[in-house]
């Protein structure tokens, strides 16, 4: 007895994103899709990375076990970030000085909870305010922002615009985010105990199943009609 052709298109389906899960996985965009060349050695993203073991240049980025840790788009001519920037999210040093750049929206880099060292031409002011890096230092033509702060600590910080029975958290250079504590969930976090997950699958899986069934019935007797 022949198979029914949605059960054949799902194993097909399967077997490809078996093989395509055990390929390589290809290098960000960010590296070199948005600015050809590789790391300068001027640049510090390059003295970065040579000083961490296990580091390695990939045209314009520094990877730590695939993870993006510098980035160098110095002279690249941008006026904007490019579009995969946040791929760069995971980065520590990102040089961006010697471009003619247009000021970044405020959250261009929200989730860049690691960076501690950004370059920018002099004329931009580092993300967020001076107030929320350790120091701000003027080279020539450049701007370097050190030491990203904890939005979330001391008087002054972000945890009080947090709902209660929440908590704040980074979310890069002056930028929160509120996390929900304990069983508490949804909007504000005024929901109390745990996401009804057996529900939810159950109906999810039993909708799917439904679903499956009339599509087969229904080619079935096509066939037959045919």
């Amino acid at each position: 007895m022949a198979a029914p052709s949605w059960l054949l298109l799902c194993l097909l389906g399967g077997a490809i994103a078996a093989a395509s899960g055990s390929e390589d996985p290809s290098p960000p965009q960010i590296c070199s899709g948005c600015c050809p060349g590789s790391v300068r050695n001027s640049s510090a993203v390059a003295a970065f990375c040579g000083a961490r073991e296990g580091a390695e240049l990939l045209g314009r980025c520094c990877l730590e076990r695939e993870a993006i840790v510098g980035l160098d788009l110095g002279n690249c001519s941008l006026h904007q970030l490019c579009p995969s920037f946040q791929e760069a999210s995971t980065a520590i040093v990102i040089d961006l000085r010697d471009n003619p750049l247009d000021h970044p929206p405020e959250d261009a880099f929200r989730g860049f909870t690691q960076l501690q060292t950004l370059t920018l031409p002099a004329e931009l002011d580092c993300p967020g305010g001076n107030n929320v890096w350790d120091n701000v230092t003027t080279q020539g033509s450049s701007r370097i922002c050190h030491s990203q702060r904890n939005p979330c600590n001391g008087s002054g910080g972000f945890g009080w615009l947090c709902p209660e029975d929440s908590l704040c958290a980074p979310d890069g250079p002056g930028l929160h985010l509120c996390l929900c504590e304990g069983p508490y969930h949804g909007y504000k976090c005024l929901r109390q105990g745990t996401f009804p997950y057996l529900m939810f699958y159950g109906t999810l899986g039993a909708v799917t199943t439904s679903l499956s069934i009339l599509l087969w019935v229904t080619q079935r007797r096509k066939v037959k009609t045919s």
